[in-house]
This record gives structure tokens, sequence and C-alpha cells, in this order.
């Protein structure tokens, strides 16, 4: 198996009622706002994810994207506005009502985020310990495995602690433990990020087969130029305290605003391009 196929497991392994949601959106963001004592870093912010599709997230610095994915998954408390996950709304509630719907998304932290005295394995089983204590241990151990393989590790890896892995295998091991849940949303902050250039395309091709077996919703917060071309399928701006626009790359650079401009079609965003067209005329010649 290669490193960035996705390993065949059981189509169902966890306990029962651990249900797919509606053909509603995954995520509907209402007039958000965020505010951290006289600065406002969201302002009246709108966003809708579409059901399967990968939501990059883009933006300058302190436009509030991180801020943004907190406040989807409850880590921020906004000061204003409605977040709807999977058709339940999150905000104004007490976080412990949210167990069942927070059970169903899965979060990649940038650098993994990984507890250095547990192993990979038992980093993996923290959440299947904490949303399902009933299952066995064995069993447990086992799921643990099926995501290990699944982000593309090898079967020795689960042995390992983070102070033995690359910077690559430790997003894989973070990426083994938010996919611990079978979850309908995988979150993803600067995935890439601090990985060389060929096992950045490996995550990225990875992050697209993973939503295409699994069905899943990716909202990707990333500044990697080439994630935005390979395996968006589009992608949000944040600016102006808002989602000043959100598209295709070709639509986005359409709308004539500045910072897109300035994004899309400066040195690097050119040189992504020209990588990504280039890219796909080799496999069309295949």
């Amino acid at each position: 198996m290669s490193d960035d196929t996705p390993a065949t497991m059981p189509e169902t392994i966890l306990p029962e009622g651990h249900a797919r949601s509606s053909d509603a959106p995954p995520i509907e963001v209402r007039g958000l706002i965020n505010q951290f004592g006289t600065f406002r870093v969201h302002d009246g912010l709108d966003l809708t994810v579409r059901k399967g599709e990968i939501l990059g997230v883009v933006g300058g610095s302190g436009s509030g994207k991180s801020v943004l994915m907190r406040s989807i998954i409850g880590l921020q408390v906004p000061t204003g506005g409605e977040i709807d996950v999977l058709g339940k709304t999150i905000t104004g509630i007490d976080p412990d009502q949210n167990i069942g719907v927070r059970s169903r998304w899965g979060v990649l932290f940038q650098g993994g985020a990984l507890f250095s005295t547990l192993t990979v394995g038992e980093n993996v089983e923290v959440p299947l310990k904490q949303f399902y204590p009933e299952i066995d241990p064995e069993l447990r151990r086992e799921i643990a495995r099926y995501k290990v393989l699944l982000s593309g590790l090898p079967e020795d890896a689960i042995a390992k602690y983070p102070s033995e892995l690359s910077g690559g295998m430790k997003k894989r091991a973070g990426l083994a433990r938010a996919l611990a849940l079978d979850p309908e949303l995988l979150f993803l902050d600067e995935p890439t990020a601090g990985l060389d250039p060929i096992g950045a395309a490996k995550f990225d091709r990875l992050t697209v087969e993973l939503k295409e077996t699994l069905g899943l919703t990716v909202f990707l917060i990333t500044h990697d130029l080439d994630t935005l071309y390979e395996s968006c399928d589009r992608v949000a701006v944040l600016a102006d305290k808002k989602v000043i626009a959100v598209g295709t790359i070709p639509e986005l650079i359409e709308t004539g605003h500045s910072w897109i401009e300035e994004y899309f079609n400066g040195v690097r965003g050119r040189a992504a391009r020209s990588s990504h067209q280039a890219s796909h005329l080799r496999e069309k010649s295949v």
C-alpha cells in the first residue's frame, strides 16, 4: 500500500447511533461576530459550506481564519451571530449539549497537537475513549490501527511516540486521530505547513482521496496555493472582517478584488497555476 492510498476498512466500525446527517449544509455561519477587547476580528461574517466539498479558507495574517474554525468547533464563544453544524445550532447553548454533534467531526490542528507521552496508537484512541468508553479495548486498538493505515502511515508507527516521528508523520498521525470517529466533517488547519513539496503534494492527494472514499466534507485553512489548486472545490476569502467571496479560483479571480488579484495573480499564484495546469496535461497524456 502506498503512503497516500487509504486503507481498506470495515464500512462501519463504531456503535450504532453514529448516523449520517441529512442533506442540509454541514456548516452555516450567519452574522458571526468575534471580538477581543476593542478589536473586532469578524463583523457580520456569513459562510455556507456545501456537503461533500473541500472548502479552502484563505486570508491575510490576522483575518481570523483559525478563529473562525475555533468558533465552528466550539472552542471560541462568538460575541454574536449563529452557527449551525450538521443541522444543529451550536451557539448560545451549553457545550456539553453538543457532545453528539462533536463526535461527528474530526480536527487536525497545526503541528498535529499530539500528546507527547502517548504513542501514535494511544493518541488515536483518545477520542474513542472519550465518546465511546464502552468499546472493548481490543476493538478500540483495532480501530486505531485502521485509522493509522488510513492516514498513510506504516503499521509500525502505531507504537512510536511523537518525538520519534518526522514532521510529515506527525501530520498524518494527527489526521489518523481526526478520523478516529468516522467523522462527517474534517477540519484541517494548515495541514501542509512545514512539509517539503513532495510531502505536501502527497498530503493533498490523500485529502482528496479521503473525501471521495469516505464522503467527507472538509474545511481546510491554508496559505499553500498548490493545495488550493490541487485539493479544493471552492475557496472562501476572508478580508475586511468578513467572507468577501466564495467560489472556484477562476470565479474568485474574476471578482477583481485587489487582495484576491494580488494573491492569485502574484508570482507564487502564477507558479501554482502553471504547475496545476502542467500536472493536468500530463494526466491527460497518460
